[in-house]
């Protein structure tokens, strides 16, 4: 079931295209009801989305809760806004993170190869970062099923991890824009 009605908000609707060869990931940083962090991987046209209360973490000893949203268009890594507070997801977003992944279990001989389509059903996702912020292997793993369904976003034992860097609270800002979410909004309002 759809629940953004994008004719209501400047939200992009359309499916747009891939960035190149690797896909894409995104986490936007979204103050709504609650602040989380919505993290996405383009798989099959699509970013598949979870999000996460706490943010992506660089330690592997933490795992951080990932509820399963709806599916975002393509074109909706490169947005940042403020979504009408009546629509759903209402609240300001930023682009806290971006850049490309790679599918570990396409690649990497210690997992049964698979595309990340297969990962996702299977309920374990193995993914290496390339990103501004973040870089190295992260796992989403399913803890349940269906109407009850949590995944687990844990950042993997390799050289990119780091139990003291805590970028959630250290880097605050858009990779895109340099802004906080302060500043969208206060231009949102500006603009409208």
């Amino acid at each position: 079931m759809r629940r953004r009605e994008f004719g209501k908000t400047n939200e992009p609707a359309s499916g747009g295209t891939g960035a190149g060869e690797r896909p894409i990931f995104v986490i936007q940083k979204h103050d709504a009801r609650t602040l989380h962090y919505d993290f996405r991987l383009e798989v099959e046209g699509v970013l598949k989305s979870w999000a996460v209360p706490r943010g992506p973490s660089t330690d592997p000893r933490v795992k951080r809760l990932a509820v399963p949203t709806e599916d975002h268009p393509l074109d909706y890594a490169d947005f940042e806004g403020t979504i009408p507070e009546a629509e759903y997801g209402g609240g300001t977003v930023l682009v806290w993170d971006t850049g490309t992944y790679r599918n570990l279990k396409e690649e990497d001989p210690d997992y049964e190869p698979m595309s990340m389509a297969d990962a996702l059903a299977s309920g374990l996702v193995a993914v290496w970062l390339e990103g501004h912020k973040l870089r190295g292997g992260y796992a989403l793993v399913r803890t349940g099923r269906g109407e009850d369904s949590r995944w687990l976003l844990i950042k993997m034992k390799d050289e990119e991890a780091d139990a003291r860097r805590n970028p959630v609270s250290t880097q605050p800002e858009s990779v895109l824009t340099g802004r906080t979410l302060e500043q969208i909004a206060a231009a949102s309002l500006q603009q409208s």
